[in-house]
């Protein structure tokens, strides 16, 4: 049921974690630690948890706790919010070469129903998305590419759910 203005499902099926995500590197780790000690991040009160080896995948966890809640006892919005603005971003900067230029154009996010518990999110870009946009620019060119995200607690309900719009253009 797609009711709200922003076209995010409102009643989503639930969406189980991944079991087995993508293997991380020596290299990814150290990345990892060094964006969740990054204080624009670290704010948020998100940790970045996995990073693939091949900078594909990512998940992020916005723990419950006393830095997280807001004044009515669930997660703060612009916790949920900062734990995914980020993310497909530096997915796509690092998986395309420097010829690209990428930066977040817009978001919007959709709270389905209040976190009082850990969330987690998962980003994935794929091979096929990479060569679709790699395909569609000549230099001098650019397009607006859509990423849908989820915020799911530990049995895959949905609580809220993220749009953003990334802008990605090829330098001449």
């Amino acid at each position: 049921m797609t009711d709200s203005p922003t076209g995010i499902d409102r009643d989503p099926d639930p969406r189980p974690l991944r079991e087995n995500p993508p293997p991380e590197s020596r290299r990814t780790r150290l990345w990892r630690l060094a964006y969740n000690l990054f204080p624009a991040y670290r704010g948020t009160g998100a940790r970045i948890e996995h990073i693939g080896r091949d900078w594909r995948y990512v998940r992020t966890r916005v723990p419950y706790n006393w830095r997280t809640r807001n004044l009515v006892g669930a997660i703060f919005g612009g916790s949920l919010y900062g734990a995914v603005d980020p993310v497909y971003m530096t997915l796509l900067q690092r998986n395309l070469d420097d010829s690209f230029t990428v930066w977040d154009k817009s978001a919007a996010i959709e709270f389905i129903r209040p976190g009082r518990g850990t969330l987690y999110a998962e980003f994935e870009v794929d091979e096929a998305e990479l060569t679709t946009i790699r395909g569609t620019l000549s230099p001098d060119e650019s397009i607006d590419r859509e990423y849908l995200v989820s915020l799911v607690d530990d049995d895959g309900v949905v609580h809220a759910a993220c749009r953003k719009t990334v802008y990605i253009k090829r330098e001449p």
